[in-house]
């Protein structure tokens, strides 16, 4: 069972999520409408996992995600699952290099996702789990928006497979699990992508961030 506090000011969605979550276990400690709440309810009584949506009021611009970098300034291991309408690499990016030297689980999904319920589900046990998780739309549209000379171009379709899900957020273990191909292989594409695109070959949270950055380098440079 995780104890969670969620921030979302729709109310129908919220309260959806909140009987989402209770039917598979989990108890939702505070359920909550602004980012100022959304505070208060984690300094009173710590949860296990933070799910907040990105944009929240007065302004709903980036409250929620302004919101969620706070609290992980203050509790640095403390698990956040971000939600937001719309693909916005700029958000995920953020998050993670705002978060990116501490411990702790972090996750950017889109709101579709909580639609699929085993996928998000999954991805909020990822996160409680100290992994990081990046909704696949999000890396997609990074994806796709390359040109022809590129450097992504120097990739193999496999690894090019294998940097989708790296951006993703999965382990060695998870991504040879994803593609049916033994961790060895895993780690020999790894290799050859970090030599061709000069990213620093780290683990966890620091691999995520710099492949999204490598991603979004290459895009604001058309």
């Amino acid at each position: 069972m995780l104890r969670v506090v969620l921030a979302e000011d729709a109310v129908l969605l919220r309260a959806g999520l909140v009987e989402l979550l209770s039917r598979v276990g989990h108890k939702v400690i505070a359920a909550v409408g602004d980012a100022e709440e959304l505070a208060r309810a984690v300094d009173t009584d710590r949860p296990d996992v933070v799910i907040t949506d990105v944009r929240m009021p007065p302004g709903f611009s980036d409250e929620g995600l302004k919101a969620a970098l706070d609290l992980r300034a203050r509790h640095e291991s403390l698990p956040v699952l971000v939600l937001s309408q719309y693909v916005a690499t700029a958000y995920a990016t953020r998050l993670l290099s705002g978060c990116s030297s501490a411990e702790g689980g972090l996750g950017y999904l889109l709101k579709d996702r909580v639609g699929e319920v085993s996928d998000f589900l999954d991805a909020l046990d990822r996160v409680a789990g100290g992994q990081t998780v990046i909704d696949p739309e999000v890396v997609r549209v990074l994806l796709t928006q390359q040109t022809a000379d590129k450097p992504l171009q120097r990739l193999t379709p496999r690894e090019r497979e294998v940097l989708a899900l790296m951006a993703e957020g999965l382990n060695n273990q998870a991504l040879a699990q994803r593609l049916t191909i033994t961790e060895a292989s895993v780690v020999k594409h790894s290799s050859n992508i970090f030599m061709k695109l000069d990213i620093d070959p780290a683990e966890g949270n620091r691999r995520v961030l710099a492949v999204l950055a490598h991603l979004r380098r290459e895009n604001s440079a058309d």
